[in-house]
């Protein structure tokens, strides 16, 4: 079978995402100002739309990057989005601005995961909470969600398995829903046969949800923020994203900010 058989033709792709984002041919005419007439004929093969009109489609569905990319090869164009690795040259300015922002944000955890939750880079702090796990979980590429929930990780160690367990899952089953990659989920399934109620809905204790860690026998609790590049155009960059952690009580500041 030929390469160009396997790929499914430019109005096939348009349509598989506009049904994954739930949206009618009236809809995507609405928010992209294409007609649903022409938006009809482009799914069905009946029109060629310009790249264009495929990069405004592709933002309205929220495609990412890679798909976008796939969606102008369906339809003869080459891509618009740079597919680099990130030891590249061309995007090292990047890279060092996001591992300056590890390190400032000592004494307390921070890592820089890709798309996957795999650990790209980490900070000096992030060694304490790992201390433990077994070896084959910390072989690169590590995948942090998994080292939270497997239990040769740190599942025995955090005392609100449940809802923390909870948390990241809805976390990468909302990715999942974003991206339809095949590897999200497979990692929804896998972690949630981590968790013995992996659906149930826990009490919150407090305004945010928080990792409750026994380190060295000292009881720790963080709250966790999340941020991306909201201005990447290269596809490695795009899924790039800082956790960082920080004390939800004084207990675990002292911890970390004792000499």
């Amino acid at each position: 079978m030929s390469l160009a058989a396997e790929v499914p033709p430019v109005g096939a792709l348009l349509r598989t995402w506009r049904e994954r984002r739930r949206l009618s041919q009236q809809e995507l005419s609405n928010r992209s100002r294409v007609s649903t007439r022409h938006l009809s004929r482009v799914e069905t093969g009946k029109a060629h739309p310009t790249p264009e009109m495929l990069m405004r489609l592709s933002d309205n569905l929220d495609v990412p990057l890679r798909d976008r990319n796939r969606i102008l090869l369906a339809a003869g164009y080459a891509p618009r989005y740079p597919d680099r690795q990130l030891d590249d040259a061309s995007i090292a300015v990047v890279m060092d601005g996001l591992r300056r922002l590890l390190d400032a944000h000592l004494p307390y955890p921070a890592l820089l995961l890709d798309d996957q939750w795999d650990i790209v880079d980490t900070n000096a702090a992030v060694d304490q909470l790992l201390t433990g796990c077994a070896p084959e979980l910390l072989e690169p590429p590590i995948n942090v969600v998994r080292v939270c929930l497997h239990p040769d990780g740190l599942a025995d160690r955090i005392s609100n398995l449940t809802e923390w367990g909870s948390h990241l899952l809805k976390q990468v089953s909302h990715r999942a829903e974003r991206t339809h990659d095949q590897r999200h989920h497979e990692l929804v399934t896998e972690i949630a046969g981590y968790l013995d109620r992996p659906d149930a809905a826990t009490p919150l204790a407090g305004p945010v949800i928080t990792l409750e860690i026994d380190v060295d026998g000292n009881p720790l609790r963080f709250f966790s923020t999340s941020a991306t590049l909201s201005t990447a155009t290269d596809t490695a960059l795009e899924g790039l994203h800082l956790e960082t952690f920080l004390p939800a009580d004084d207990a675990t500041r002292r911890r970390f900010d004792r000499p």
